[in-house]
């Protein structure tokens, strides 16, 4: 990737540098001269004087000087643009209240999001990403009082090319080897794609045909309706309302038992599924049915015995918190998510995914109810008579012999009814793991719970940790069932002398917490009776002066599974105490009883003398687990964010990126992090420390970082006041970078046309490269890494030259004149780029063929013909558009 840049820079360039010797000399002395003429003030930057009598040298350095403050102005817009694009994250993000009415009258409510994501993207998100170039547009025609420039236009008609084709390009060359990423919303891209070429064929209508060489104030304002027509079309392919106009608004259950918004498509295939996965539908008229949570369980079962294989040191909170961070990373992210993440990683402020990880373990007591939510919160209504088991799950011991199962009823408590209840296997069968159990529980006027007993079969061999069901049926009328109406119970297996670690690797501890204890957990057996030795070891912090220094034993009697080291923390008293150290356990050792006796005869046989029963006491011996060396960190103080929560419920990135503090903003403008692209998976290893190019990135960014700190955060006012202040902030270094970008090409001869498609427009999307590489990496689909990117050129254009030109026509059209626009270079590159964009549309159609599969990756030759050509077609237009700039070719 960071080839790439070098070369797209180099070529840049190159391009400059030739552009203007391809003319002739006549030609040549004739821009100099007029190019020398046009080196004013400029809105903000005044103009480095003298303009007159330069020698080559000093050309050459003041255009160095100007092509530095270029590079840095464009870092600092992209590091605005973030605070900008978590704002715009907090807004889309927003949630509302639906109320479900199920089949037996029941009401439910549930979240879903106000924002269509379609809407969002084509809106906010669209303006969050361009706004640069749409501010620079508008301002550049206030500084001109009002008249046509070529650096607004320019710019976003270089950026719409860089995008379309070096863009997908990298996106396509990304994606690993045999993999391919489609388009799901087709029909959406299809509109925006389409509304992408017609925004540009009506700029060469309007300067080169309907009027020339002006721009009447119907054009202009015209030009900006199509935003809101872009908008409108998209949301009607989105939904499908053309098509299905009666469906309404329609919902389902996820496979966290979070109800969501069904995409069009998405809703007609759940209605044709026979899994029980019902649609809810706003509109209480129609029969509306709620998921049984069945595919939920399914998934939380699997997913937590495989974890508990990968982490078998691991209690089951921490499993539980693994298993929904990973459900987090798969789903979808937002566009300002990876625009935001591509950002941060390149200014050496970390990794925005590793966050989820660090902060869904900060304190598992504050964020486990959420984390653990895999059911909708019902609504109490007196009034229903509702049966179902508390709890749902069950996690017991293989000796455990005989356990207890709960069924309650809440609501109306006066009437008699009866519920029958059964238990299914799963991975455990009945009759070898437990005695399978059938009967009906009856409940009198005024009992609110029932009991039952299931026995589970303890055997001597070892096994995978096993599961089954007990399910709820047949309830008496006036009652129904409610979720859970099927419990799981999860039987692990004793038939070990265990294996032993700590619950965590890692800790966090406040210096006032007194005595700490770290629990050491015995898992995977708890059978005979085991000594293991503990002692701390320094790390930065020291014994005797930051904890009591730490040695001993842990005696584990038969079944016992989990002892506490109580580690002593002394306060000192610092300020903001950042220290570690380390406490390790050693090898554990049987004793005391008949077993540890067979087992040190066991060791003493050579392995062809071993039977039966000497192999199975071996296989029984205790062992050290993965996790043997605790790491602590005593701090002085720790802040929490209180919309964790909604992050880890909902997947929703905006917590992420979001800030709920001035202190933390400034925090993290003053911190270096790493920012490679390490997974974010518990247990991978050390945490990462930040490389040389993420320091030398924080320090030449700390000016930008710290500055835009003082915005504010973006849980005040629902994220609309750092919207305003961050898009003002954005307006100011825009215009800086309109100034400079003029007296960078003023000074070295280049017209401003030529700056603004080769340098400005690369600078300003350079940061949306970085995001889509990630998101066609990282998403299922490539709808975040391609189909935003039409749908973002069209917004440019009916936003950032629509509005600009609706304000000065308005404003010539008040002084009784014409606003005036040379249709020039700008209807050239116009027309050029329209040509090609349609080439690469139809490339990527054509990608979708079974031969290929999707508009991104698939097999090598592919790729690479794909990428040559997109490539190709954005240095043919750089080449053409210079050319003609120029006059070394004729244009229009």
């Amino acid at each position: 990737m960071k080839i790439v840049t070098v070369f797209i820079c180099s070529l840049a360039l190159a391009i400059c540098a030739i552009a203007p010797a391809a003319a002739s000399e006549d030609a040549n002395s004739t821009i100099n001269d007029s190019e020398e003429g046009k080196c004013v003030d400029g809105l903000v930057i005044p103009v480095w004087q003298p303009t007159t009598n330069l020698t080559f040298g000093d050309r050459f350095a003041r255009g160095l000087v100007y092509f530095l403050a270029l590079i840095y102005l464009f870092i600092g817009v992209s590091i605005v643009s973030d605070r900008f694009m978590a704002a715009i994250e907090v807004i889309t993000s927003k949630e509302k209240e639906v109320k479900i009415r199920k089949p037996d009258g029941e009401t439910q409510i549930v979240v879903v999001r106000v924002w269509n994501e379609t809407v969002a993207n084509l809106t906010l998100m669209a303006l969050g990403s361009s706004a640069p170039e749409i501010l620079l547009s508008i301002i550049e025609i206030i500084a001109k009082n009002f008249n046509a420039g070529d650096l607004g236009p320019g710019t976003i008609v270089g950026s719409a090319a860089y995008n379309l084709f070096v863009i997908i390009a990298i996106c396509v060359m990304v994606i690993p080897n045999g993999e391919v990423r489609k388009i799901k919303h087709l029909r959406v891209f299809f509109v925006t794609a389409t509304w992408s070429v017609f925004a540009y064929i009506w700029l060469y209508l309007i300067l080169a045909q309907f009027t020339p060489g002006r721009v009447d104030v119907w054009e202009g304002f015209l030009t900006f309706l199509f935003f809101p027509a872009t908008v409108l079309t998209a949301y009607i392919a989105d939904k499908r309302l053309l098509i299905y106009k009666y469906i309404g608004k329609q919902y389902r259950m996820n496979k966290r038992g979070v109800i969501v918004q069904v995409e069009g498509d998405a809703g007609l295939e759940m209605n044709n599924r026979d899994d029980g996965i019902k649609v809810l539908e706003e509109n209480g008229d129609v029969s509306q049915e709620i998921n049984d949570f069945e595919e939920a369980r399914r998934e939380y079962i699997s997913t937590l015995k495989d974890l508990r294989k990968k982490y078998p040191q691991n209690d089951l909170e921490n499993l539980e918190i693994m298993a929904q961070e990973q459900l987090m990373n798969r789903g979808p992210k937002s566009r300002a998510f990876y625009r935001i993440q591509a950002t941060r990683k390149m200014m050496g402020s970390g990794n925005i995914m590793r966050k989820i990880s660090e902060r869904a373990q900060s304190d598992l007591s504050e964020v486990k109810a959420e984390l653990q939510r895999v059911d909708v919160d019902e609504v109490d209504d007196d009034t229903v008579c509702k049966v179902y088991f508390e709890p749902g799950h069950y996690t017991v011991m293989e000796n455990c012999g005989e356990f207890e199962v709960r069924v309650v009823r809440r609501g109306d408590l006066s009437c008699h009814i009866t519920v029958d209840f059964e238990t299914e296997d799963g991975s455990a069968e009945a009759g070898s793991d437990y005695v399978g159990k059938k009967g009906t529980l009856t409940f009198a006027p005024g009992v609110d719970e029932q009991r039952f007993s299931i026995e589970v079969i303890d055997d001597e061999v070892f096994e995978q940790d096993e599961h089954f069901y007990v399910r709820l049926s047949n309830v008496s009328e006036p009652a129904i069932l409610s979720t859970p109406k099927v419990a799981t119970v999860m039987i692990l297996d004793d038939d070990h002398g265990g294996i032993f670690a700590f619950s965590s690797k890692d800790h966090e501890v406040v210096e006032s917490v007194g005595t700490y204890e770290l629990k050491v957990q015995r898992f995977s057996g708890a059978r005979g009776k085991v000594i293991i030795p503990y002692w701390a070891e320094d790390g930065t912090a020291k014994a005797g002066k930051d904890y009591e220094p730490l040695q001993g034993e842990l005696e584990f009697e038969n079944n016992e599974i989990e002892k506490m080291i109580p580690l002593v923390i002394l306060e000192e008293g610092s300020y903001e105490k950042d220290v570690l150290l380390y406490v390790n356990l050693g090898e554990p050792q049987m004793v005391g009883d008949e077993l540890a006796s067979m087992v040190q005869e066991a060791e003493a046989k050579a392995p062809e003398d071993l039977t039966e029963e000497d192999k199975m006491a071996l296989l029984g011996r205790p062992k050290a687990g993965d996790v043997v060396r605790a790491q602590i960190r005593i701090k002085e103080s720790k802040e929490f964010k209180n919309t964790v929560d909604k992050l880890v419920q909902r997947a929703n990135a905006s917590l992420l990126i979001g800030t709920s503090s001035w202190k933390e903003q400034f925090s993290e403008a003053l911190t270096v992090s790493a920012g490679d692209d390490g997974g974010s998976d518990e247990g991978d290893g050390e945490e990462p420390t930040p490389s040389c190019a993420d320091y030398i990135m924080h320090f030449l960014t700390l000016f930008w970082k710290i500055i835009f700190a003082f915005i504010p955060p973006t849980d005040m006012s629902g994220g609309y006041l750092c919207f305003v202040i961050s898009i003002f902030c954005i307006g100011v270094v825009t215009a800086i970078i309109g100034d400079v970008a003029s007296h960078f090409g003023c000074t070295l001869g280049i017209r401003d046309s030529v700056t603004a498609i080769v340098f400005v427009a690369l600078g300003t999307s350079i940061p949306d490269t970085f995001a889509s590489k990630v998101a066609a990496i990282q998403d299922k689909y490539a709808d975040a890494s391609v189909g935003n990117v039409t749908g973002s050129n069209a917004v440019n254009v009916f936003l950032g030259i629509g509005v600009a030109w609706t304000i000065a026509a308005v404003y010539h059209a008040a002084k009784g004149r014409h606003f005036e626009v040379e249709p020039g270079n700008l209807a050239f590159s116009v027309t050029l780029f329209c040509t090609e964009a349609l080439i690469a549309i139809f490339v990527l159609v054509m990608r979708r063929s079974k031969s290929i599969g999707g508009e991104l990756g698939g097999p090598v030759t592919a790729k690479y013909i794909t990428a040559t050509i997109f490539v190709g077609l954005w240095l043919f237009y750089l080449v053409m558009s210079s050319l003609e700039a120029y006059g070394v070719i004729k244009g229009f």
